[in-house]
């Protein structure tokens, strides 16, 4: 499909600096550019390119001045980078448009589903789930008994929700997710063997939470695991059961979260980190890469780096200093043999 330079200006509330009829049927990276594509320039760092870039038109800043001639047609913006985003995210929902029911899929009876509803070959809904209007379940989706799916919410290959899950509006589900596995719940007994602990509880995910591929959450042991509106989570995040995330609060990449943690809104999480179960960690607190986390976080928006964690600046300094610790060992054996040779001489 085929837009004009003055269509996408539209779109977005800019203007042109150019030719308006310029024709464009993708997009590429600023650097990367062929005729027909459209890029954008946000950072200062790849400016260069966009005196070489074979790209058709390219989305700028409303402040951007050119110091050389640019062969491209601009789109001016008031931000360049936030105006790409939604150009984006126009020419995602085109190209997923999906509609209709599968002949191979199954539907309980005593299930509810909304309007306008995708549903994928091997898909399964089972008995008195509720689907919302305009959802998209993709193939081989399990939808378990009295599971609910909000408005708008897209399930893509293979997610599969346990029994009673609520899935709330807008929400992303990524390709193998699984919410609402059993906790992790076992009592050691006398014998050394484990009990199994049953799981009743559920996982209730808020509106507009997107959750990354083969990330799991499981249900908790009673009440709800809970992660709240605005969440966004990575690919191969497990949170146990009965944790709880605050709203807008994102997860990189393979952090573990165990029972029982509650993590406060606007808190950051850097990818391969792992909490300890029973913590409460205080809105907007921030954790680099591998921390380690151990205990309660009290005060809001601090940032903390390491296993254990320390407060960030405090990392920064030791870390500073044990670059130079076979320096500094080097000295302290030459002072003790230096002492050892005064008191030799006494």
């Amino acid at each position: 499909m085929k837009f004009t330079a003055s269509q996408i200006a539209a779109l977005l509330g800019g203007t042109v600096d150019g030719d308006p009829n310029t024709e464009l049927w993708n997009v590429a990276k600023i650097e990367e550019g062929a005729p027909g594509m459209l890029s954008f320039l946000a950072n200062p760092k790849y400016t260069s390119y966009i005196y070489e870039t074979q790209s058709s038109a390219v989305i700028v800043n409303d402040s951007f001045v050119p110091e050389k001639p640019v062969a491209a047609t601009l789109i001016r913006v008031q931000d360049a980078y936030a105006s790409f985003g939604k150009l984006l995210s126009f020419y995602d929902q085109m190209t997923q448009q999906k509609e209709g029911i599968s002949s191979l899929a199954f539907v309980s009876a005593s299930a509810q589903c909304g309007d306008n509803l995708y549903l994928g070959e091997f898909a399964f809904i089972g008995e008195h789930a509720r689907i919302g209007n305009d959802v998209k379940i993709y193939p081989q989706v399990y939808v378990g008994d009295g599971c609910v799916v909000g408005d708008g919410t897209t399930l893509y290959p293979g997610v599969k929700l346990y029994r009673n899950t609520v899935v709330g509006k807008r929400c992303i589900l990524h390709a193998g997710a699984v919410i609402g596995a059993d906790g992790f719940g076992f009592a050691p007994q006398e014998d050394g063997h484990y009990e199994k602990i049953p799981q009743v509880g559920n996982v209730v995910i808020d509106d507009d939470v997107e959750i990354g591929a083969n990330t799991t959450i499981d249900r908790s042991t009673m009440g709800s695991t809970r992660i709240h509106k605005g969440v966004k989570l990575d690919n191969l995040v497990h949170l146990a059961h009965n944790v709880e995330v605050g709203e807008n609060s994102a997860l990189a990449a393979q952090v573990g979260v165990s029972g029982s943690t509650h993590l406060g809104k606007n808190c950051v999480v850097g990818g391969q980190s792992g909490f300890v179960g029973h913590l409460h960690i205080a809105d907007g607190s921030k954790f680099g890469g591998q921390c380690g986390v151990m205990g309660d976080i009290k005060v809001e928006n601090q940032e903390f780096m390491g296993t254990p964690i320390q407060p960030l600046r405090q990392y920064l300094v030791a870390n500073a200093r044990f670059r130079h610790i076979d320096e500094m060992a080097r000295k302290l054996d030459a002072l003790e043999k230096e002492l050892k040779e005064l008191k030799s001489n006494l």
